[in-house]
């Protein structure tokens, strides 16, 4: 089984959070993909599908993003689950906005889910980090991260969970390096269109027209 877990904090008021982009993934990725209705369980909403044939629990913890190691931890133990099927995906502020980047283990970085998984599971899972941006100062980095996405994020946000939901089959396979690589390759944004050459009168007249 492959646990597919994304970040954030429960509720509205921060259904539309920097540091909700995992949630907002996990999300389109049950759209998608045609998970099962999302039910509570292991702290946290689950939802059950499949992703390139291979069984898969989408979980969402509930116990605010301190404390997610809580909910990831019951579910591990549970199915028995080893570090290389739990695939974590959450926000980063040091990768531009819409960037992505897979890893493997590692330190926490001090993101507090992050921290708080490392305490329950250990740090050997795999993890996508999502771009959203540094404010530019240490001191803003909370409310940058508990701030609302706004209007002129729309576009880039919506191709790049398109993008993660698209490619999220490659996860399933382990291919975490492809997997990077096409959500780079899909979130790009269209290229402009040309514009349409004007008819040249001057060889509509040699033409006889």
């Amino acid at each position: 089984m492959l646990l597919l877990v994304g970040l954030g904090n429960p509720g509205p008021d921060h259904a539309r959070d920097r540091h909700n982009i995992g949630f907002m993934a996990a999300d389109r990725i049950a759209e998608d993909w045609g998970f099962g209705p999302w039910r509570r369980r292991f702290q946290a909403d689950t939802a059950e599908g499949r992703l390139d044939g291979k069984k898969t629990l989408l979980l969402k913890p509930v116990t605010f993003m301190n404390e997610s190691g809580r909910a990831v931890g019951e579910a591990v133990r549970f199915f028995k689950i080893d570090p290389d099927d739990v695939v974590v995906l959450y926000d980063e502020i040091d990768l531009a906005p819409g960037k992505v980047r897979c890893k493997q283990g590692g330190g926490h970085a001090g993101h507090n889910g992050i921290r708080s998984l490392h305490a329950h599971i250990g740090p050997d899972y795999r993890r996508v980090r999502i771009g959203v941006g540094h404010p530019g100062s240490k001191e803003r980095v909370i409310g940058h991260v508990l701030s609302s996405f706004t209007a002129s994020d729309k576009d880039w946000l919506n191709r790049l969970l398109d993008a993660i939901s698209d490619a999220a089959p490659l996860l399933a396979e382990h291919n975490d390096e492809k997997f990077q690589s096409q959500v780079a390759h899909l979130s790009q944004p269209p290229k402009p269109k040309k514009p349409a050459q004007k008819a040249d009168p001057m060889n509509e007249d040699r033409n006889g027209n």
